[in-house]
């Protein structure tokens, strides 16, 4: 059987120098490289911690519109302190929400959060990532 990775996901932004410091300096992704490939062409890959997938910003790569990408989703080990982390950097995130088979519903403290613990933000153009808390996998 072989092996199909993901690599790497373009995020379309309309300010790259803002977008790289929102992921490097607010989520904490690490600035692979930062290359200008021509007058009209950057490129700058960012790789969350621990991840075998980077992101991309930059200009001329993309057709989609700034803010349209939904549901990236990043993954931990312990939701509350990622939140703590985000709001530590200054990055605007919704409370920890529980998703379960009756619907989404805040969660509660001490509540066991995995597989099922989930927070919401956007990158400043407003496209929108999911953290979901994944301790244990079955």
């Amino acid at each position: 059987m072989m092996d199909w990775t993901l690599e790497v996901v373009v995020v379309p932004v309309s300010d790259v120098e803002r977008a790289r410091a929102f992921y490097a300096d607010g989520l904490g992704f690490v600035v692979d490289h930062d290359t200008r490939v021509s007058e009209t062409r950057r490129i700058v890959q960012l790789t969350p911690p621990g991840s075998g997938c980077s992101i991309v910003v930059g200009t001329g790569l993309s057709p989609m519109p700034p803010g349209s990408l939904q549901g990236l989703q990043l993954v931990v080990r312990d939701l509350r302190a990622a939140r703590a982390q985000l709001l530590e950097r200054h990055v605007e995130v919704g409370e920890i929400q529980v998703v379960g088979p009756t619907g989404v519903r805040p969660a509660q403290p001490g509540e066991d959060l995995n597989n099922v613990g989930f927070l919401f933000f956007n990158d400043p153009d407003g496209n929108g990532w999911a953290v979901q808390q994944i301790s244990a996998r079955r």
